[in-house]
């Protein structure tokens, strides 16, 4: 079985939080381009990989793994060397894992249905996260003090919140609290997050002048 980890991917997608997981774990990688534009995610060779034909996956010794969040712990436990995730008997694994799950939960979902000026629903309490006042609210005071989501440890749930809050914040969905604009600067001055950044800019312009 070969250790060797596939990336599938569009750089301008949500498969942008995976990179940057990949940069921060900092093993080699191959990221295998799925073309969004000429709908490479619904061709069979990539279906087979994801049967819901989006991005990202990943494969890792013969295993695909779907969704962002899935993906961020699975690439923490995966490469312990990395620190991205406090170890499976400590106290702040609940922690991490309320955290890294209340992003795909709640944060998303709630700035999603604001980007889209979704209405209210009949039954607010059929909301998984309530409302997105109180989802704001809560999201704030986990960043603070800070200066991460665990305190003093950056870990994989981080990377998940925050390219959540980065994404809400640039599309007006998020309101731009001082909370949440610092804590933004804080991670996009990381090596990886650079990095990751780099090289997503270099693979989008090569995908525009191939086509």
């Amino acid at each position: 079985m070969s250790d060797e980890l596939v990336f599938y991917s569009s750089p301008r997608s949500r498969g942008r939080i995976v990179h940057w997981m990949l940069e921060e774990i900092g093993v080699p990688y191959r990221f295998t381009v799925v073309n969004l534009e000429t709908e490479d995610q619904k061709k069979p060779e990539y279906l087979a990989v994801n049967p819901m034909g989006k991005v990202p996956a990943i494969v890792h010794r013969g295993t695909v793994v779907t969704e962002c969040g899935a993906i961020c712990a699975y690439l923490a436990d995966a490469f312990p060397a990395a620190g991205l995730a406090p170890p499976a008997d400590s106290p702040a694994r609940g922690t991490y894992y309320r955290w890294l799950f209340f992003g795909g939960t709640c944060v998303e979902a709630a700035v999603i249905d604001r980007m889209l000026s979704r209405p209210p629903p009949g039954r607010p309490g059929a909301l998984g996260y309530g409302c997105y006042e109180d989802t704001v609210a809560t999201l704030e005071k986990a960043l603070t003090p800070g200066p991460y989501i665990l305190g003093a440890q950056f870990s994989a749930a981080d990377v998940y919140i925050g390219s959540q809050i980065g994404f809400g914040m640039m599309m007006k969905a998020l309101e731009p609290r001082r909370v949440f604009q610092d804590y933004a600067n804080r991670l996009q001055a990381r090596p990886a997050y650079q990095r990751f950044m780099e090289k997503g800019d270099r693979i989008a312009a090569q995908m525009t002048k191939a086509n």
